[in-house]
């Protein structure tokens, strides 16, 4: 981390990075209702990965992967502050995934008539 920057403010950042990758991932490659935006997904997620890197690599490495730091980590036997590159894309992971599947694209309840009745499997 530069000097200045404490562990709570490199955290919410890692979050935020981590989130806004995750969040572009889910809406251009994982969505079942995309249509033909799935076709601009590495180039999306190429550009929101670099952008991340050039607005948080200066404060804290721009991260946003546990597996991308543990690397260096493990070479310079740097252990201070590493559980944030561990916390943060785990929680802007998971909220990017919560905010995706529960309210970006919610599971619609089966429509039901009360007039209607579903057809038996053997009648058609």
């Amino acid at each position: 981390m530069a000097f200045g920057v404490g562990a709570g403010n490199a955290l919410v950042l890692e979050i935020a990075m981590t989130f806004g990758l995750m969040y572009v991932v889910y809406a251009t490659a994982i969505d079942p209702k995309r249509g033909t935006i799935g076709t601009i997904a590495p180039l999306a997620i190429a550009l929101v990965v670099g952008a991340n890197i050039l607005a948080g690599g200066p404060f804290d490495g721009a991260c946003m992967n546990p597996a991308r730091a543990f690397g260096p980590s493990l070479v310079g036997w740097r252990w201070d502050y590493h559980w944030i590159f561990w916390v943060g894309p785990f929680l802007g992971a998971a909220i990017a995934a919560l905010l995706y599947e529960y309210i970006m694209v919610p599971v619609e309840p089966p429509h039901t008539n009360p007039h209607h009745q579903p057809l038996a499997p053997e009648d058609y």
